[in-house]
């Protein structure tokens, strides 16, 4: 595990292969990529990214996609071009990395998201509210934050999701993720910087679109969108699953991205 001169901290597995790289989404850590990053690290090199403003990588006073696809672009080189692979919040940053850097992008997998702004954020306003209103001094051990949340989240497994980001360290609690930028920028996250990608060409090399049956996040009439940027894509939905596709269908997800790596 490395804390680079990005600033943002990675982990590595596997030795021989392409370059592989996740990029996790809002409130995620690289970490809850390595059931996945497993399957492929006897025949890749995969990296696992703990995006701006979360997990051990440092924090900036804003968020917006152009900063933090830039700095995730500093990881790689137009010598080893990177397969990357992001989810929700990771993969607009990652599809602006390949249009601003498409040099070090071999190919993208666009993991249950599209380049549009998504108007809707009530959800996860609330669980940053939620989240910073705990008092983290009172707390003697995790269960006593999950049951404190359990009012504003009472879905178990988005609240157990939530809590994996407390981190109990030298006798005290705190957050990993930026919770006071995130919140105040929230619009950002479900914005598509359309205005600074203007002048910006499509990216022509190969795109996975990988939905969950279940979300509402890739739509037909987000299509339009989606070919303008990203000529040579493919979509993919897979059934049973919602927004958190490679986790609610783990080995389905495995497949289709093992062959998208592989063609």
């Amino acid at each position: 595990m490395v804390l680079n001169d990005t600033g943002l901290h990675t982990t590595s597995l596997g030795e021989t292969g392409p370059l592989v790289a996740f990029c996790h989404g809002l409130f995620g850590q690289g970490k809850n990529w390595t059931t996945i990053a497993k399957a492929f690290a006897e025949d890749h090199r995969v990296l696992l990214v703990d995006m701006p403003h979360h997990g051990r990588s440092t924090w900036s006073d804003h968020f917006d996609y152009i900063d933090v696809a830039d700095r995730v672009a500093e990881l790689f080189s137009e010598d080893d071009p990177v397969r990357l692979v992001g989810h929700s919040m990771g993969g607009k940053a990652a599809m602006v990395l390949a249009l601003r850097h498409p040099a070090l992008v071999e190919r993208l997998c666009v993991v249950d998201v599209s380049p549009v702004e998504y108007e809707e954020r009530s959800e996860f306003a609330g669980y940053i509210e939620a989240m910073l209103a705990l008092d983290l001094s009172r707390l003697e051990r995790r269960s006593d934050a999950d049951e404190a949340l359990t009012d504003a989240v009472p879905n178990r497994t988005v609240r157990s999701f939530l809590l994996q980001n407390l981190r109990h360290h030298d006798g005290a609690w705190s957050w990993q993720p930026n919770l006071e930028v995130l919140g105040r920028d929230l619009a950002m996250l479900g914005d598509w910087p359309e205005d600074a990608l203007a002048a910006t060409p499509p990216y022509e090399g190969k795109t996975l679109w990988v939905a969950g049956q279940n979300s509402s996040y890739v739509r037909d009439e987000y299509a339009a969108a989606m070919d303008r940027w990203f000529p040579r894509n493919r979509r993919v939905t897979i059934k049973g699953a919602g927004h958190w596709v490679h986790s609610e269908q783990p080995q389905v997800f495995t497949e289709v991205l093992r062959r998208f790596l592989e063609q």
